[in-house]
């Protein structure tokens, strides 16, 4: 088993427990109420916890951090930063201040991860204040779980990004301390939904890579035994009923449910909840123009579209190539198939590709097959010269055994 593929590993299992205030279910699906949590659910029933000072389970600072959590969801860095340090200044000593600043560092990066290098070193040393007090605080008392709640959240965002940069020494010796402090926090599953988020993870993704790829079976003999059901209900748990951790938890049941066959509306739906309660988060109003586009809704899919290119144009945070990327594919596709406004196609399916180019991401599925579509829409016009010139990158980038590059290949022969 290579460094890399337990490194792999040990990053899905991460608990990302990102934070922001729950919203009411704008979807037609019903949920019956779930802080009731029955105990099937729950691994382990907390003894007698002594919890005076947990900033986390702390109704106050919950109230006083709603509208901070919101803004950093939606993208108004400066808002949720300037409450962050207010809270800083009152606990400079508690982990919860520095690791809100550094979840807002995060949240700047996600949008464009592989090209947002620049936050790098300001998000570890959040991460890294954040584990010094957590750990003084366990230290101290080694059943304040709220402590090991920061220590394994932080340890996750430490290994997370260092996976994304390939340091993967770092990642295994982060995300090990991560499911160590995590398995210790699960004591706490009863006192908060926030506490489930982590091992709902585990009890799904521990099953879904066991039958994705089989050869890391040997390594999931080390982690606990996973439950794909429970999994979900334990996140469905934490999106309806969680404070700081149900943004996260609507994402990972979002990521979830679009990969099952029957649950692909299901997903839709929280796409659409994530997308109205914070409309200006350009990473959630992406994936849920492509849920909108996988799922048919092709009108939902071009409004949404051209909301991202409307937002791109006047520079709002986090709207950027890669969303310029999406949006500029389904309104291409849509131009061609729906409205049969071919010369619009060809514009979108064009910046496409310069969107692509633009954040070096032409290995994707979006740039390959703009090309595609152009090609066909040269051929169509009787424009070999042109068509050539896109079939000749679909050959050049595509998988070999691929159908889109037999077919370039077969026309780039026959002409």
């Amino acid at each position: 088993m290579s460094k890399k593929f337990y490194s792999f590993l040990l990053l899905l299992l991460l608990p990302l427990l990102l934070h922001a205030q729950q919203q009411p279910d704008t979807t037609s699906r019903q949920e019956a109420p779930i802080r009731n949590i029955d105990i099937e659910n729950v691994d382990v029933l907390p003894s007698a916890v002594e919890i005076d000072g947990w900033l986390l389970l702390d109704k106050d600072i919950q109230t006083e951090l709603d509208g901070a959590m919101h803004n950093l969801y939606n993208f108004k860095y400066d808002k949720a930063e300037k409450q962050f340090r207010s809270l800083r200044r009152r606990y400079p000593q508690h982990p919860m201040p520095y690791f809100l600043m550094g979840l807002t560092t995060w949240w700047k990066i996600m949008p464009n991860i592989a090209q947002t290098k620049q936050y790098d070193n300001l998000l570890f040393a959040y991460m890294d204040t954040a584990i010094t007090y957590a750990t003084r605080l366990y230290e101290a008392d080694n059943k304040n779980y709220e402590a090991c709640f920061f220590l394994a959240a932080a340890y996750g965002f430490d290994a997370r990004l260092n996976g994304e940069r390939h340091n993967w020494r770092r990642v295994t010796v982060s995300s090990k301390r991560a499911l160590d402090y995590l398995e210790i926090s699960k004591q706490a599953n009863d006192l908060s939904p926030e506490f489930l988020c982590g091992q709902a993870l585990i009890n799904y993704y521990s099953v879904w890579l066991s039958e994705t790829y089989k050869l890391l079976r040997p390594v999931l003999l080390f982690f606990p035994k996973g439950n794909q059901q429970l999994g979900v209900e334990q996140l469905r748990i934490v999106a309806n009923n969680g404070f700081y951790a149900a943004p996260e938890a609507k994402y990972f049941l979002m990521k979830v449910l679009s990969e099952q066959k029957n649950s692909a509306r299901e997903a839709l739906a929280v796409a659409q909840q994530l997308h109205q309660t914070y409309p200006d988060n350009a990473y959630f109003e992406r994936l849920y123009a492509m849920l909108c586009f996988n799922e048919g809704e092709f009108w939902e899919c071009e409004k949404i579209s051209k909301d991202i290119l409307d937002k791109l144009n006047r520079g709002l945070p986090g709207y950027e190539g890669t969303s310029g990327r999406y949006a500029t594919y389904f309104m291409g596709w849509i131009m061609q198939n729906k409205v049969r406004n071919l010369a619009k196609a060809k514009e979108y399916y064009q910046r496409c590709i310069v969107f692509a180019e633009s954040t070096s991401e032409t290995q994707s599925g979006f740039y390959l097959y703009a090309n595609l579509n152009l090609a066909h829409l040269a051929n169509g016009e009787k424009d070999v010269r042109r068509a050539k010139q896109y079939y000749a990158v679909v050959a050049e980038r595509a998988e070999r055994k691929s159908d889109m590059c037999r077919e370039a290949q077969i026309y780039l022969k026959n002409n």
